[in-house]
């Protein structure tokens, strides 16, 4: 539970929940609050509203911040004890205090963005009151915005627990109080999750919990502060794909039974205007700097874990050069089913150093991406992607001949 509650109006029940987890953002959640409040008044005028910052007992007046905004619906502080982080921690209390008010529909939102629109609100709950049990948002978003989506969680997720949901990892999400149970009684639950790994963690599980999934169409890019596309990369990395695999164990009985992927429905298309993504800016060449500087430090760990033919290839991608860099989307594709079968059977140590090794790989899979889609359009590269995830349903046979294969043996 939280270390720490604030509840002025003393309420006990509520139609509508959302959380805005923080740490340190008086600067920023004043203004979300006021718009998510103005989303909710709009909508579900007829609803009892809350809004509950859960907070990491931030020293900067983000409670102050918080409860400053002015608006109908009722607002709750908890926070984790001093000293104690972690994004997961927070959502985690939000999803205790939450269960006692009885929702109809929950929804968290991260306290930092800048451009949040009240028909977000409506876009990420409406489906959930009509029967939902979780929506992702779908953000207009640069094609070199979300690289680990792109390269890992969507064709990982989509070929592994059926749907099609492109934006699994956003932070931002309706869902249903049916899932409540799920989360505070999670058949896994680690330090990852703790920290960064929370949003892939829900996302996993609401795919696995077999309630239905929807996506809202946004309209627009999340403008937001950029985290980890520099220094803090390998935490958040590690984080994000120990996740990932520890959940493939966990629901293993689901995956194996899945055979393609469907459509997931589409809430919020009667938007008229759509905003352009800003512009990202990347730097294809430090990035092969980077993949063929941390090359030799791990080939021995992926010649023993990926085999000898994985291994020529890697060499073969190596010698390529800068200009003509290409990653093949077979080759990233078994790897990363590679590290699933293999991630199970390793020690704790072992699981961080295999992690550890595929950040590079990660990088190379990055930089060939941009290469062949440079002069693409934003549509041309979604069905790059598409493209590349079908490369992954289709080989689906292979990690499960190795999976039950590593049962056996």
């Amino acid at each position: 539970m939280a270390f720490y509650e604030e509840n002025p109006g003393q309420i006990a029940r509520a139609d509508i929940v959302v959380g805005i987890p923080s740490v340190n953002e008086a600067g920023n959640i004043a203004g979300t609050v006021a718009r998510v409040d103005k989303g909710l008044s709009e909508y579900f005028p007829d609803m009892r509203c809350a809004i509950i910052n859960c907070d990491n007992h931030s020293s900067d007046g983000t409670r102050e911040a918080f409860f400053s905004v002015p608006g109908k619906a009722a607002k709750l502080y908890i926070s984790t004890e001093p000293g104690v982080g972690g994004k997961g921690r927070n959502i985690r209390n939000f999803f205790e205090k939450a269960r006692q008010l009885d929702p109809k529909a929950l929804m968290i939102i991260e306290a930092d963005i800048r451009n949040v629109s009240p028909v977000w609100v409506r876009n990420l709950l409406a489906p959930v009151l009509k029967g939902a049990g979780f929506v992702c948002p779908l953000y207009e978003r640069h094609k070199y915005e979300t690289f680990l989506s792109n390269a890992i969680v969507y064709p990982l997720f989509r070929s592994l627990y059926g749907r099609r949901v492109r934006q699994c990892n956003t932070g931002d999400y309706g869902f249903s109080p049916k899932l409540l149970d799920f989360y505070l009684n999670p058949p896994f639950r680690s330090e990852m999750v703790d920290n960064s790994g929370i949003d892939i963690w829900m996302a996993n599980i609401a795919l696995a919990s077999r309630l239905p999934i929807a996506q809202a169409i946004m309209g627009a890019p999340k403008l937001h502060r950029v985290r980890g596309r520099f220094a803090d990369l390998p935490a958040l990395f590690a984080e994000a794909v120990s996740t990932i695999f520890d959940l493939v164990q966990v629901y293993e009985n689901y995956w194996l039974q899945v055979k393609w992927s469907k459509p997931t429905a589409l809430f919020g298309t009667d938007l008229q205007e759509v905003e352009t993504p800003l512009p990202v800016e990347v730097n294809p060449e430090r990035l092969h700097e980077k993949f063929i500087e941390d090359f030799d430090k791990y080939f021995m760990l992926w010649e023993h874990v990926y085999g000898p033919i994985t291994a020529r290839k890697l060499q073969e991608i190596r010698s390529i050069g800068f200009q003509h860099f290409s990653f093949p989307t077979q080759t990233w594709m078994t790897i990363l089913f590679d590290s699933a079968v293999a991630y199970r059977a390793m020690s704790l140590s072992e699981k961080k150093d295999l992690v550890d090794g595929l950040l590079p790989l990660y990088v190379g899979k990055v930089l060939s991406y941009i290469k062949k889609t440079w002069r693409m359009s934003l549509q041309q590269a979604e069905e790059y992607i598409e493209n590349e995830c079908m490369t992954f349903e289709e080989n689906k046979p292979y990690i499960i001949k190795m999976w039950t294969k590593g049962e056996r043996g």
